[in-house]
């Protein structure tokens, strides 16, 4: 999939732009309705909404992020700092957020079972025809080949049920086997040190968030389906925070506002954000680990109101090699 060039524009707009129903001024550029601010013992959160995103965890795992209402706050007291994702946390109140075949089997075979001694190696995921399939090997003392076949369901506490609804050991019928020897996956695999996974009887349970790499990640998932090649996670029910819908015309962006932001060496009070995306027929593909290069790549100037606009390129039209900051 190709990408577009990115615009990320750092405003800073008068309080009368912030109230709902307020109509924007200047010169008219394209970009979310403004955000209500959260409650006074709130200050210092920023509120984050995105649409149409690719937001990489890992260089392998986008997290493709459809629509999304949350907060940023900092782990600490002082601003959250996009250098340094281990430092805040991302709280989603509402959104859906789609996981592709190739970023779960990434996800289980470095972040879930990516340690010594895991019980299950070499995971393969395709998705497809409403559900998942699972490949690879249980070591139990020798390596066990298994083909899984399994609908993704919700459990009432928010969690993803992996049920499998066929199975292969050995390339033979493994329901069957499993039955001849009073068997069941929880027997099977001791997950103790895996985190953010679970086994009950023959499923097994993945906790949407915990499973993740940083940054951290808040939020209920409240439904779970399978639609095309991806696993669409719908989080809500969590946070309090009420913000007008955004505009159509928007497009592809991530928008931040409030709060205190830091990245490089410049440092925001009262923040806004926005970061779009110049052609609406593609997600905006966004790396946090390489944002720098992505700003490095663009080039920037400074409105009217004192704010600064900066344009930047997708991480895929660039190389990904780590900048060097002086």
């Amino acid at each position: 999939m190709s990408f577009s060039a990115v615009t990320l524009r750092v405003l800073a707009v008068s309080a009368a732009m912030a109230l709902p129903g307020s109509a924007s001024r200047g010169r008219g550029m394209d970009r979310p309705t403004a955000m209500t601010s959260v409650s006074n013992a709130e200050a210092g959160v920023t509120n984050a909404l995105m649409r149409n995103v690719d937001f990489y965890v890992d260089p392998d795992v986008a997290l493709h992020v459809r629509q999304l209402r949350g907060t940023m706050r900092s782990k600490t007291s002082g601003p959250v700092v996009f250098d340094d994702k281990h430092s805040f946390i991302l709280h989603i109140n509402s959104g859906e957020i789609g996981l592709d075949a190739h970023g779960l089997t990434v996800l289980l075979n470095k972040y879930i079972f990516g340690y010594k001694g895991a019980p299950i190696r070499n995971t393969s995921v395709s998705i497809g025809n409403g559900q998942m399939r699972l490949t690879g090997s249980m070591h139990k003392g020798i390596n066990i080949p298994f083909d899984i076949t399994a609908q993704v369901l919700l459990t009432p506490d928010g969690m993803m049920r992996i049920h499998p609804t066929k199975a292969k050991i050995l390339k033979l019928n493994g329901d069957a086997l499993m039955k001849m020897f009073h068997l069941s996956l929880e027997k099977l695999l001791d997950v103790s040190k895996a985190v953010g996974v679970t086994v009950q009887k023959d499923d097994i349970i993945i906790d949407p968030i915990k499973v993740l790499p940083p940054p951290t990640i808040e939020g209920r998932m409240i439904a779970v389906r399978v639609e095309g090649d991806q696993i669409v996670q719908t989080f809500g029910g969590s946070g309090t925070v009420s913000r007008p819908p955004l505009e159509p015309r928007a497009g592809n962006f991530m928008y931040f506002r409030g709060g205190s932001l830091r990245f490089g060496k410049l440092t925001m009070a009262d923040a806004e954000m926005l970061v779009t995306d110049l052609d609406p027929s593609d997600p905006l593909k966004f790396d946090l680990d390489l944002y720098a290069k992505q700003l490095i790549a663009g080039y920037s100037r400074t409105l009217p109101s004192m704010g600064l606009e900066v344009y930047m390129r997708d991480i895929d039209k660039i190389d990904r090699a780590r900048p060097t900051l002086h």
